[in-house]
């Protein structure tokens, strides 16, 4: 949408072709249904924020910056507000109204739209022969694929842009679910279904125990293993799923260290001396989390808390502190909120998102091999390249 009101504004004849019946049904299930729009921080901290070839977007994140964006946004009629963790969100928490300006957007600058899929796309000469799935054959002279990637594809996102672009000559790097809830060996995680953990610190190992994420928020489990924001997050690091052995690590109280855990955990033994040890953690962990860590930490459950020795204390310390997960593979792409792998960048030009393999034609959003972190990042990268599109094309 963002390629295609660019370019009619420049006074380009603009066709934009959208296989669904209506626009934007992935944008509309952004943000759990709010639309995360983008997020407030500076141009560099948007750019760390990108793991995979987040440096190809220096262009078009100068050329058109959450700034711009905003400035647009608020200029057809949207207002917005910016949120915990520099999320910027619309003032009234509604999707639909982001959908609705973009629209505005198109059609005020004059750009069509037609409900088609297009299934192939040749070259002959200087121009384009797209064929639609009505066996209609359409010229064109330049052409964008902006069609996003594999993730949600009742929302259309089939991967159908990476079939194209394979076609035309392009380098497509392998597909990764990202931003998407993991699957656990562990099978006590079915008992935890639908306990979220707020506050607490994930921590992800790879094969050689090295952390290569660590960070504070919220979490949940589910039945096949662990989701959240901060599981969404970690995903996006876990690059390598069939080498690595991924292991995670969950500190239930990451704002108590050691010795002042063990305080705590000792005041509560002293008041709750003559209980038996299941009853002692009520003051301390969530109701159903604790028969899970009584069981991990192989403290009979029946006995009294005044017979538990220092060295089982120490055990549950440790067990609070890194409770222990190993990953055993992603969920279905299908789950995932974006997509890891694309069109290889070093076959776009980032400074117009031109290919360098075919002369007239364009990449713009998660067709292209770069993946951010949750936060409205993902959009600002389709928004930013899709504007790189339209004023270049």
């Amino acid at each position: 949408m963002m390629a295609a009101g660019t370019a009619a504004k420049n006074n380009k004849k603009v066709i934009l072709y959208e296989k669904n019946k209506k626009l934007g049904r992935k944008l509309l299930i952004t943000g759990k249904g709010r639309c995360n729009i983008t997020s407030a921080k500076g141009i560099q901290e948007m750019i760390d924020n990108i793991p995979i070839n987040g440096s190809f977007l220096y262009s078009a994140f100068y050329t058109f910056s959450n700034d711009h964006l905003i400035d647009l946004l608020n200029n057809l009629g949207l207002e917005t507000k910016v949120e915990r963790g520099d999320r910027v969100f619309p003032v009234s928490d509604k999707a639909r109204d982001v959908l609705k300006i973009l629209e505005k957007y198109l059609y005020k600058n004059g750009a069509k739209i037609e409900n088609k899929e297009i299934i192939d796309i040749e070259k002959e000469n200087d121009q384009f022969i797209l064929t639609t799935n009505k066996n209609e054959k359409i010229t064109a002279k330049k052409v964008v694929i902006a069609t996003g990637g594999k993730s949600y594809p009742k929302t259309g996102s089939t991967g159908a842009g990476y079939k194209l672009a394979k076609k035309l000559g392009h380098t497509i790097n392998s597909l990764y679910p990202s931003l998407v809830p993991l699957v656990t060996e562990e099978d006590w995680v079915k008992d935890l279904q639908g306990l979220s953990l707020k506050n607490v610190d994930l921590i992800v190992f790879n094969k050689n125990n090295k952390v290569i994420f660590k960070e504070r928020g919220e979490m949940i489990f589910t039945h096949y293993g662990i989701s959240g924001p901060l599981v969404l997050s970690a995903s996006s690091h876990m690059r390598n799923m069939k080498n690595e052995n991924y292991k995670i690590k969950i500190d239930i109280k990451p704002a108590l260290d050691r010795e002042k855990l063990d305080n705590r955990i000792q005041r509560d033994f002293s008041k709750y001396a003559n209980k038996y040890f299941k009853n002692s953690l009520g003051d301390l962990l969530p109701s159903k989390l604790i028969p899970v860590i009584v069981k991990l930490s192989k403290i009979d459950y029946d006995k009294t808390v005044n017979q538990i020795t220092t060295k089982e204390r120490e055990n549950l310390i440790n067990l609070l502190k890194g409770l222990e997960l190993n990953i055993q593979d992603y969920r279905p792409i299908e789950e995932a909120i974006v997509t890891s792998g694309g069109v290889e960048v070093k076959e776009i030009d980032p400074a117009t998102m031109e290919s360098k393999i075919v002369k007239n034609l364009y990449f713009a959003g998660e067709v292209i091999d770069v993946d951010a972190y949750t936060g409205g990042f993902n959009l600002q990268i389709a928004f930013s390249t899709g504007y790189l599109v339209g004023i270049n094309i």
